[in-house]
């Protein structure tokens, strides 16, 4: 060996051993990178998830039937009270019928006070004209004593009707207040909370909109992380081809310090080593190319989540806005109508407990009323039959008795007329229990529990409100982590930049060592048949083994066995599966 031959040989080991430090280097960092790569995409995926997670819940508090069950119940409300004028009429209509048949009754009692003063005048009478007559004084005393109970019971009446009259009154004025002040309150508190509920639904009906938009980002997204973690395969496939390039040239090295390989002249091993250097310099120049293409599809994709997640904070911020300046706005507006509201309803209740004082004043003195006219009957029968009894007395007097049979003969008379007046009461009373009945009624048309469905109403309003609140808070949270964790993202994955310089500088290093022509090898075709196919046999890819031929003979490839027959080439699956190593 001479010493220039010598020195060209160190300088050749020398160049193997320094592009062997680079390859593992590049191989390395690919790996190193492609893993981080991978596990931040799976962190933006975590994040996505959580985000799509809370779109869920949002859409969830503005689902259409639970939103208008929220203001199903205060529409509901507003129905009853836009009904409050109507009722108010009816209800002094009510009133004014009671009054009107309490008047009818007032009349009869009004006539048996009148037949009782006579009654009494005429026992008085007897009992003046009998006084000389011994059996006559008792008779006398026990009819007055008959009539004035009758009169007691016949003014008991009287001052029932006048209580019921003056509750009537109370009732009446009162309520006719109220119906004026109706017609100026109710259509604008009715008409509020309309509006307020129409607010109501109109801002959730924005937020679902909006949410809506951001989930169609956020899984647009999704689909981009899926299609950018299918791409990181380009990462597996670039660290196996440099460890192939790593493999093909410790091959020619174990080849050189075989048996075999030392019986090759200097030149002969130096042609065969260039050789080796061009297949590993193409090789490294194919998968630069890959390797910058799918990088830079990657890095345009990831580029593209910016406009994404800019577009999500955007859309989150309108969503923060909407909840700010609507939600504390609304319920304020909301909770100022429902004072209006409770105002009527406090009317609502003070007229129907009014109305409800006179249905039952009117609902007792009827019941007093018919047990008094049966004690007004029974004083009639007495005084009828007491009288009747005196006249068959006076008529065997004769002339002595003569002066009192015409007396208790009007009392008989009279007598009769209390039968006539209680019949007209009693055949009244039937309208004036009905008259009752319709006040009673109107009252629990009048909304009962108005105020506690009004307040129901509004509570689960704000419920439904403050869960809106807490899921928007936790949704701008999972918007803000997306924003962050693609940002990262972003940095982490531009392999393009320094794996590609990386790369391309061994590329280049190989490139510069094979230089840049072919040697002959024409001598050569029995050692690259060994070397050949012992070098194709490390390809898993279609791409490498095209490179491989262009480089090498034909005849090289042609000698590898069946047995020997390189694995198929990895499918979309397999690679995937490898993505993140």
């Amino acid at each position: 060996m001479t010493y220039s031959t010598a020195l060209a040989h160190q300088t050749d080991t020398a160049n193997v051993t320094d592009i062997g430090r680079k390859l593992e280097a590049a191989r390395t960092q690919v790996e190193q990178r492609f893993l981080e790569g991978g596990g931040v995409l799976l962190a933006v995926m975590d994040v996505l998830n959580s985000l799509l997670g809370s779109l869920d819940n949002v859409t969830k508090t503005l689902d259409a039937g639970s939103a208008n069950d929220t203001t199903a119940d205060l529409l509901a409300t507003v129905t009853s009270l836009s009904e409050l004028p109507e009722l108010e009429s009816v209800r002094q209509t009510n009133l004014a019928v009671l009054s009107n048949t309490g008047a009818g009754l007032r009349t009869h009692v009004s006539d048996m006070q009148e037949t009782m003063r006579y009654l009494q005048t005429f026992a008085v009478t007897v009992k003046i004209t009998g006084a000389g007559i011994a059996e006559f004084a008792g008779f006398a005393e026990e009819i007055l004593d008959r009539i004035r109970s009758g009169t007691a019971e016949v003014n008991n009446f009287a001052g029932q009707l006048n209580t019921l009259e003056k509750e009537l009154k109370v009732a009446q004025t009162l309520g006719s207040g109220i119906a004026k002040g109706y017609e100026q309150t109710v259509p604008a508190v009715v008409e509020a909370l309309k509006r307020d509920a129409k607010t109501i639904t109109e801002h959730r009906r924005k937020l679902g909109e909006i949410a809506k938009q951001v989930g169609v980002l956020a899984r647009g997204i999704q689909g981009k992380v899926a299609t950018t973690l299918s791409a990181l395969q380009i990462g597996d496939i670039t660290r196996q081809r440099i460890e192939h390039v790593q493999s093909t040239l410790l091959i020619l090295e174990d080849f050189l310090g075989s048996e075999e390989g030392r019986t090759l002249g200097f030149d002969a091993q130096a042609r065969l080593t260039n050789l080796i250097h061009h297949l590993a310099a193409a090789q490294m120049v194919d998968m630069v190319q890959d390797f910058q293409r799918d990088s830079r599809s990657v890095v345009e994709t990831i580029a593209s989540f910016a406009h994404d997640t800019q577009s999500i904070l955007d859309l989150r911020a309108e969503m923060q806005s909407q909840d700010d300046a609507k939600d504390g706005n609304f319920m304020r507006t909301l909770e100022t109508s429902v004072s209006a509201a409770h105002t009527i309803v406090k009317q609502v209740e003070g007229t129907s407990e009014q109305a409800n004082q006179v249905s039952r004043t009117t609902t007792s003195t009827a019941a007093n009323l018919l047990k008094g006219i049966e004690n007004i009957r029974s004083v009639k029968m007495d005084i009828h039959y007491m009288a009747l009894n005196t006249n068959l007395r006076c008529s065997r007097m004769g002339e002595e008795g003569r002066s009192i049979n015409v007396v208790t003969a009007e009392l008989r008379f009279f007598a009769a007329k209390l039968d006539e007046s209680a019949d007209a009461i009693v055949n009244g009373l039937a309208g004036f229990e009905d008259a009752a009945a319709a006040i009673a009624a109107s009252n629990t048309a009048g909304g009962a529990g108005l105020a506690e469905r009004l307040s129901a109403a509004v509570g689960n309003i704000r419920s439904a409100a403050n869960a809106m609140e807490s899921e928007l808070a936790v949704l701008s949270e999972h918007g803000r982590e997306v924003a962050s964790k693609i940002g990262l993202s972003i940095s982490k994955l531009d392999f393009q930049n320094d794996l590609g310089e990386v790369l391309a500088v061994c590329a280049d290093y190989l490139c510069d060592l094979a230089g840049d022509m072919l040697p002959d090898i024409s001598d050569l075709e029995g050692v690259l048949g060994t070397l050949g196919p012992r070098i194709f046999k490390l390809y898993t890819m279609a791409q490498e083994r095209t490179v491989h031929q262009g480089i090498l003979p034909a005849a090289t490839v042609a000698t590898l066995s069946a047995s020997q027959a390189p694995a198929p080439a990895a499918n979309d699956d397999d690679l995937f599966a490898d993505a993140l190593f």
